[in-house]
């Protein structure tokens, strides 16, 4: 048995779906039982969600009493900020169970988990130096700031005091992990776990672009709005966040909101090609991968850990739309571009399998 631990944070995206892929894996693919025992950032006030990260975690009794419950051999750790924290990994040890740490993003040491600020990737944090993202009031919020770089500095290395494994998403995920000083010992890398669709119909190069993720300005909607513009092709976009204000009623630009996996897989199958065009380090890249797993071709960015399981001539350097813009005239309706895709997606999961195998031995 396998327990996996999750503080759902207040929007919902990737991280959820890749805690889901994961438990697929472990129980389609490695035969293992899987449970999730889980808190939700969204039922959590202001208050209760600071405490929680100044003490290092809220009730780890409930943790224990999961393990003995279920009788897991390792509790599989995801995000564990603000509910969890170290405390619920010291109990899960103490109860018994080998405690893995999946980091998908920087917030060992990165307040908002992503190393991106004032419109810029950004690692002024280091180590236990926490400062900077108070100065640059990365929260948004100077109290929240203050207790995340508190709260952070004062637990990470109690955090890793209670891990047995770090797994990391990608190659370029650990060596930033090492740039910012966290306390984080020979991570093995994991890729996320996608199960691989069939291989497409016929793609039309008449179809859309199709933008799905956070509407936030790290993730690149500008760019993909403009590059559609150049490219004269509608851009269908997919999600939440800020930058939709700035773009609702654009020419060409049509929002479709957050959708379900049912709606996001229709889309997918009537796109063109999916554009990714991130301007911050993504440690892996779900959105792409997710399009290549469902036979779409995909135009991104040359940044962070796309490079590793995007093929090269599919990328073009992050911000720049005119170059995007040739990548998705390229790559639109390329049935052979899908077909590779697919091919990377299924090597993907085999190393997934392989590698998340040995993190549990």
């Amino acid at each position: 048995m396998i327990l996996f631990l999750h503080n759902r944070y207040r929007s919902s995206g990737g991280e959820e779906r890749a805690v889901r892929n994961l438990m697929w894996l472990v129980r389609e693919r490695l035969g293992e039982e899987a449970e999730l025992l889980e808190r939700d950032s969204v039922a959590l006030g202001r208050v209760e969600a600071a405490q929680g990260l100044l003490r290092g975690g809220l009730a780890p009794e409930e943790v224990a009493g999961a393990v003995r419950r279920t009788g897991a051999r390792v509790l599989h750790a995801h995000n564990i900020h603000p509910a969890f924290g170290w405390r619920a990994l010291a109990a899960a040890r103490g109860a018994g169970a080998r405690v893995v740490l999946h980091l998908h993003q920087y917030r060992l040491v990165c307040a908002v988990g992503v190393c991106f600020t004032d419109g810029a990737q950004c690692t002024r944090c280091h180590a236990r130096n926490t400062a900077p993202g108070v100065v640059h009031n990365c929260r948004g919020n100077r109290a929240e700031a203050l207790v995340y770089a508190t709260a952070l500095a004062a637990w990470q290395r109690r955090i890793a005091q209670y891990v047995d494994a770090f797994v990391v998403p990608s190659e370029f995920a650990a060596q930033r992990l090492r740039e910012l000083g966290a306390p984080v010992a020979a991570p093995h890398v994991v890729p996320h776990p996608l199960p691989v669709g069939r291989p497409p119909a016929a793609l039309s190069n008449d179809g859309f672009a199709l933008f799905a993720g956070r509407l936030e300005p790290e993730k690149g909607l500008a760019v993909a709005v403009e590059a559609c513009r150049v490219a004269g092709v509608p851009l269908v976009v997919a999600g939440a966040g800020s930058e939709r204000a700035r773009f609702d009623g654009a020419p060409n630009v049509s929002f479709r909101g957050v959708l379900d996996e049912r709606q996001l897989a229709e889309l997918r199958a009537r796109a063109c090609v999916a554009v990714v065009p991130s301007l911050f380090a993504e440690t892996f890249g779900l959105a792409a991968a997710e399009s290549m797993a469902a036979g779409l071709p995909v135009a991104a960015s040359r940044i962070g850990a796309l490079p590793e399981i995007v093929p090269e001539h599919w990328l073009s350097p992050p911000g720049d739309a005119g170059a995007l813009a040739q990548t998705i005239d390229r790559l639109r309706g390329d049935g052979a571009a899908a077909e590779a895709g697919l091919s990377v997606m299924r090597a993907t999961l085999a190393r997934a399998q392989s590698a998340l195998a040995a993190v549990y031995s």
